[in-house]
């Protein structure tokens, strides 16, 4: 029964099984000669698209290959502890700013008696900052773990802890040169 159906589907079907007319494919050859023979002016145009399409492939490509380098530093930015939430971008907004604002502060006070206290904090702020980058890395890898995120704002606090003891080291020396200078007037 069903093959039935199957031969009367093709029944139905109204198909075109008739030739050509004579001379048609004389006809057809004639238009394409005729074609290469003498292009159209779309073609001169398409022509003349070509190089200006290749020149902006090739711009599409730098800019895409130029992407590829930059993309790395987008990463560095987003392990920051800023990019965990909006809290803790004020919390580093805060830090960053103190942190100037104390360094700053110490450079004012450069004299010949300080500067080897200052030179010293200088370098421990170096390799505190070293540690920060770490912990950036630790960050993005972490998938932005708590303790990573506690371990950022200690070095933050350290930094500022280390900032504060060179001040007091510096008043401290002021004072003592301040009385030493008195003793010798007296």
């Amino acid at each position: 029964m069903k093959n039935n159906d199957f031969d009367n589907l093709f029944d139905d079907l109204n198909f075109n099984i008739e030739e050509p007319h004579t001379g048609h494919r004389e006809r057809f050859f004639k238009k394409i000669d005729k074609e290469i023979e003498s292009p159209e002016s779309k073609n001169k145009v398409r022509s003349l698209w070509a190089p200006v399409m290749a020149i902006a492939a090739s711009f599409a490509l730098a800019i895409f290959l130029l992407g590829g380098f930059m993309g790395p530093l987008d990463n560095a930015k987003n392990s920051e502890l800023a990019s965990i939430s909006p809290e803790m971008k004020q919390t580093q907004e805060f830090y960053t700013g103190l942190i100037t604002k104390e360094l700053n502060a110490i450079n004012a006070e450069k004299t010949p008696e300080t500067e080897a206290i200052i030179n010293d904090a200088l370098l421990q702020m170096e390799k505190l900052e070293m540690n920060y980058e770490n912990l950036k890395d630790d960050l993005l890898d972490s998938g932005k773990d708590n303790r990573v995120i506690h371990a950022m704002i200690q070095n933050f606090q350290q930094r500022i802890d280390l900032l504060n003891n060179v001040l007091t080291q510096i008043e401290n020396i002021k004072t003592l040169k301040n009385q030493n200078h008195e003793n010798n007037i007296i």
